[in-house]
């Protein structure tokens, strides 16, 4: 790849290649020791007794490596009380909350908006807490937790390491060892010993795809060409072969998987729409821009775009199969049912819908009262939404029906994670405006367990 991905176009490998960090001669090109994984998939020497057993031991954001947001062995109850919540987000920042993410031995791992990480276990009981230099804005991307170990990024630009047994901070990637990130807002995706983060750069607007060894913490290869401040988190499909990235630029970037080599781009917001679709310094499309995940099902990849529009890509080549308005902008995680062939997605408008996989044909639509800006995720029976409206939504999977909402104090906007007939999420801090105009906190987001009433 040269150092110009578009004509014109800043570039910052010349500091890439200064770095020294080990691995970086790769840089964009491909790593060989990075396999497809087969059934030795996510062992790691010198991770838990030598080797995290996958997926057993491996939890991520969406559920898994597609992001399907699908957890088919859990069932909500059918009524629900708030069975512990905890403070957790302060910060004034419209970006999505840090989802929960469970670990192979029950307990609860999750950051929040002002940098701090915790662990704790089913009952609400605190094992550990630690606050790191992110206490700007903090975490909003979820950790990847592989054995005893969690990996998160935050909006320092660093990427951190954690022993989850003892809250022992394990190593810190620094945003220079990164190139100068300012944030990393995405989730990691850990597959056949590797770490996979989306990071953000601010001059030029721009971000990157980078692989991490997740006992050293070093960086193994890396692909700047990423237009654009990029806040979605990587996608692995295997089946494809691919490994994707979404951007502010409107643009979905794939990789193949495992060989790391650039493959295509597809670019939201084409031809006639709401947005007028202004170009960024003659680089890319505003109002297309792609805040969400793309999830991937029987080689096609859904995504939500600020062009009003969830985009069905075709991930072998990237071209277009479908699109369904919205009608108003969709930066809402996806999610996907494989087993009944359904996926799922919800917009600024303030609806969820149900959508065919194959021809974007709507099965049915509800309205939850607000702007759907988190993740949605999908059980055995029921959709799980949250909602600008202060509520999150349990919805009937194949009506749409509303089965209960629970009202919190702000808007929800994490993903909801049910585990073993519990539910977990977090919202957003309320503020009001103060005399001089500037935003004064009135009461503070909280991370939520939710039980069977």
């Amino acid at each position: 790849m040269s150092d110009t991905h578009r004509q014109g176009r800043p570039t910052r490998r010349a500091l890439l290649r200064g770095l020294g960090t080990a691995g970086l001669a790769g840089l964009a090109g491909c790593l060989d020791t990075l396999g497809d994984g087969g059934d030795d998939a996510g062992c790691v020497p010198g991770l838990t007794d030598g080797c995290a057993s996958y997926p057993e031991d491996v939890q991520m954001f969406q559920a898994n490596l597609k992001r399907q947001a699908h957890y088919p062995d859990e069932t909500v109850p059918d009524a629900v009380t708030v069975d512990w919540e905890v403070p957790t987000n302060f910060a004034n920042h419209t970006a999505a909350k840090s989802t929960p993410v469970p670990t192979h031995d029950g307990t609860i791992v999750f950051g929040g908006d002002k940098g701090n990480l915790e662990l704790r276990r089913p009952d609400g009981r605190l094992e550990w807490r630690d606050q790191t230099d992110a206490d700007f804005r903090g975490f909003h991307g979820s950790p990847a937790v592989v054995g005893d170990r969690a990996y998160i990024g935050g909006y320092d630009g660093a990427i951190y390491s954690y022993d989850l047994t003892t809250g022992e901070q394990l190593w810190k990637l620094s945003n220079n060892a990164l190139g100068g990130t300012i944030a990393v807002g995405s989730s990691p995706a850990f597959h056949d010993g590797r770490l996979y983060f989306i990071v953000e750069y601010g001059t030029p607007s721009s971000g990157a795809l980078w692989a991490v060894d997740p006992v050293t913490g070093e960086t193994e290869w890396g692909d700047q060409r990423i237009w654009g401040q990029s806040h979605p988190s990587p996608t692995i499909d295997r089946e494809t072969g691919h490994i994707l990235a979404g951007s502010n630029d409107g643009v979905v970037y794939s990789w193949t998987y495992p060989e790391l080599e650039f493959d295509w781009e597809y670019q939201a917001g084409r031809g006639d729409g709401p947005d007028g679709r202004e170009k960024a310094g003659g680089e890319f499309n505003l109002g297309a821009q792609i805040k969400g995940t793309v999830a991937a099902y029987e080689g096609l990849g859904y995504v939500g775009s600020w062009d009003r529009r969830l985009h069905c890509i075709d991930l072998s080549d990237g071209s277009e199969v479908w699109t369904f308005d919205t009608g108003r902008s969709n930066m809402s995680n996806p999610a996907v049912d494989p087993d009944a062939g359904v996926v799922y997605t919800g917009s600024d408008s303030g609806y969820v819908w149900a959508l065919d996989p194959e021809t974007g044909e709507e099965l049915w639509t509800a309205d939850v009262d607000g702007r759907v800006i988190g993740a949605l995720s999908v059980t055995a029976e029921t959709v799980l939404a949250g909602s600008y409206d202060s509520h999150l939504y349990a919805l009937d999977r194949t009506t749409g029906e509303r089965r209960w909402r629970v009202e919190n104090r702000g808007k929800v906007t994490s993903g909801a994670v049910p585990v073993d007939g519990r539910i977990y999420y977090a919202e957003r801090a309320t503020f009001s405006s103060g005399p001089d105009g500037e935003p004064v906190l009135e009461k503070p987001g909280h991370t939520y367990c939710l039980s069977a009433a």
